[in-house]
């Protein structure tokens, strides 16, 4: 549940216990008021009623109390009769009418009283109304004879208000008893209607009550597996635990010291030597994806410097995933990739494109091209089908040669074809070249297992083979050669398959664009000068001259490595310097300048375990990537060694001359000496 819905909720439940509290507080206060109401108008009626009684037949028993008030007016004044109490003179009248010794009469009493036991009395001054009574009296009195001066008080004026528009005339002839009881009825309707009231509103707040109880179980109720699972398989839940499990990790992953006190001054221990300032970053592993899987090429991103691609090969003891993946690693995010693409088949090389920095292409065992974006899913956007148009054997090897606005994928297999592609458009090559050589004895088809452009170079390549030779070969038709490969020179000096082919980058103000390497399972690197084009044609041209095939030699042998060398490359900053990776698990740093007979640095990466790739980061090439056959990726950083001087390029130049001459060139760089040995 969401904390936006858990407040919404909160907030319901305190709406809910205010109008709690707001009913109590109104149900007291309207039984005080009712209470009140009902004592004052009850206690007011009672004694009106009583007050009537008693003007008109006075106390029936002995020892009742008189009235409060005299409200009749109409009682005979002791000073009148000394010695006689007061006594009403409604009641006297009454009595000597029954017994006959009063022959007078005056008019008020003729028209006030009866004969019989019916007595009508008229209204008190308390009230308007007439009450009409049959009175049966309890006891006769004993009658005496005497006289009294009887006094005839004048009647008193009645008022009566008659409002003769809005009301009705008040009937003077109603009951006060029954005025009174009306009254009570009314008070006591009234409090019905009330309680029924805030009854109805109780009832509406018991449902509310109720409904927001439903509301708050459903969504704290437990749920079933199967609502669990269908959450869980959203997509787009997917999607987000990916993207913030991942800022989490680089976060979780940084190495910044959040503590750093920048007032202490330098950190003891910073006197480095050469062999410390090759210093292991981190390795790359993830058990789900590296499990019995090797690295089979890597790559670094040409726009993100922290990110880096690793191929892999089939895990066999997986038959439910995918053949082939590529993992891109973040160097901020240590213990997981940061994108995943699969592949049906083993992928063999990877390559970021330097112009699309979300593009990365594969090329697999199968034969097939792919393209993954990392805008999309693990799942290749475009892939190349498999037909004889394209490849059919394992593409070891692949670059994209160009510019911004027009660039190629170029390939290329061990069938002997290379490949040129469109980056949008893989469902057919653009161009295919067989590359053919007639001198093989039982094919002449050459078996490429790595290729090499020169830096601004986009027609002419140099191909490794298996059986350990290099060649030249042209896309193009071009001034003095043709298309296809160039059988008149041949790089021979290997005695195994060539693993891996790199040429010098155009960096500093000297060009060795024209100097490569090269990586062979003879457990050598042997250093080569390309031969300028246009010296013959292609291989139709040779054969039809009959010229003997020309033999290129190296410039000089490396031969420290002490099991096949599967990569080697060229430092992009410093033009002496070169990595080389081997399968003792070794990683070997060369300085031309420094040394020629063994490397500067030499580091065990994974003992036991062969390192198949090296690739340094296009930036500024402070670290390096070494793909291990154990499924690891480890980063390496070698310091300000890849920093270089700026004498770097005359002395390489120095070098090469002695090499080239075959003598030996004494020089003082930081006074060590310098051995130059000619090409083995």
């Amino acid at each position: 549940m969401s904390d936006k819905r858990r407040a919404e909720i909160e907030a319901k439940r305190a709406k809910l216990a205010e109008l709690r509290k707001a009913r109590a507080d109104r149900q007291k206060a309207e039984t005080e008021r009712r209470q009140s109401e009902i004592a004052g108008p009850s206690t007011a009626a009672r004694r009106d009623v009583d007050d009537l009684i008693f003007s008109l037949v006075g106390p029936t028993s002995p020892g009742r109390p008189p009235p409060s008030d005299n409200l009749s007016g109409d009682a005979t004044p002791s000073s009148s009769v000394p010695g006689t109490p007061p006594r009403p003179t409604s009641s006297l009248h009454a009595l000597l009418s029954a017994s006959g010794r009063v022959s007078r009469q005056s008019d008020v009493a003729s028209d006030r009283y009866s004969l019989g036991t019916t007595m009508v009395g008229t209204a008190n001054s308390g009230t308007d109304h007439v009450v009409d009574r049959i009175m049966t009296p309890r006891y006769v009195p004993d009658l005496v004879d005497v006289e009294q001066e009887l006094f005839e008080l004048p009647q008193r004026e009645r008022v009566i208000y008659n409002k003769e528009v809005q009301t009705t005339a008040v009937d003077t002839e109603t009951s006060t008893a029954q005025d009174a009881e009306d009254q009570l009825r009314a008070v006591f309707q009234r409090e019905r209607d009330e309680i029924d009231r805030v009854r109805a509103r109780e009832r509406e707040l018991e449902e509310e009550s109720e409904a927001l109880d439903r509301e708050i179980e459903d969504e704290i109720r437990d749920l079933t597996e199967d609502e669990r699972a269908a959450i869980v398989g959203e997509p787009e839940l997917r999607d987000f635990v990916d993207w913030s499990s991942r800022i989490f990790g680089r976060i979780l992953s940084s190495g910044y010291d959040y503590i750093r006190d920048y007032t202490s001054g330098a950190e003891a221990g910073g006197d480095d030597t050469e062999g410390r300032r090759v210093k292991r970053v981190c390795a790359f592993y993830d058990e789900r994806y590296g499990k019995n899987r090797s690295v089979t090429d890597i790559d670094w991103s040409p726009k993100y410097p922290e990110l880096s691609a690793a191929a892999y090969n089939k895990n066999p003891a997986a038959l439910n995933e995918p053949d082939g993946i590529v993992a891109v690693w973040n160097l901020h995010l240590l213990e997981r990739p940061e994108f995943i693409f699969h592949s049906q088949s083993d992928v063999l090389s990877v390559a970021f494109s330097p112009f699309h920095p979300n593009l990365l292409f594969g090329g697999t065992y199968a034969g097939q091209i792919l393209l993954w974006d990392t805008r999309a899913r693990h799942l290749p956007v475009l892939k190349t089908p498999l037909s004889a148009a394209g490849h059919t054997h394992p593409v070891y090897a692949l670059t994209l040669v160009g510019t911004q606005n027009a660039h190629n994928l170029v390939t290329s297999s061990t069938d002997g074809t290379v490949c040129s592609w469109l980056v949008d458009m893989l469902a057919q090559p653009q161009e295919t070249l067989e590359l053919v050589h007639a001198g093989h004895n039982k094919t002449g088809e050459v078996a490429i297992t790595s290729l090499a452009f020169p830096d601004n170079e986009t027609s002419t390549f140099w191909v490794g083979t298996e059986e350990g030779n290099i060649y030249q070969a042209n896309r193009h038709d071009r001034a003095g050669a043709k298309a296809g490969l160039n059988a008149h020179e041949i790089y021979r000096a290997h005695s195994g398959p060539i693993l891996g082919v790199h040429f010098h980058p155009l960096a500093g103000p000297v060009d060795f664009s024209d100097l490569f390497l090269s990586a062979s399972a003879d457990w050598t690197v042997k250093l080569w000068r390309a031969q300028g084009l246009g010296r013959a044609g292609g291989s139709g041209a040779a054969a039809k001259a009959g010229a003997a095939p020309h033999s290129v030699s190296p410039l000089y042998s490396f031969d420290e490595a002490d099991d096949y060398v599967y990569g080697v490359r060229w430092h992009p900053q410093h033009p002496a310097m070169f990595g080389i990776a081997d399968g003792a698990g070794r990683f070997d740093l060369w300085n031309l300048n420094m040394d020629t007979e063994v490397p500067v640095v030499s580091t065990a990466v994974c003992a036991g375990r062969a390192l198949n790739k090296l690739a340094w980061d296009r930036k500024d090439g402070r670290r390096a990537a070494l793909g291990g056959s154990d499924g690891r990726v480890y980063i390496y950083d070698i310091g300000d060694m890849g920093v270089p001087r700026e004498t770097e390029w005359a002395d390489l130049q120095r070098t090469l001359a002695g090499i080239s001459g075959g003598a030996q060139t004494n020089g003082t760089s930081d006074g060590d000496s310098r051995g130059i040995v000619a090409g083995r």
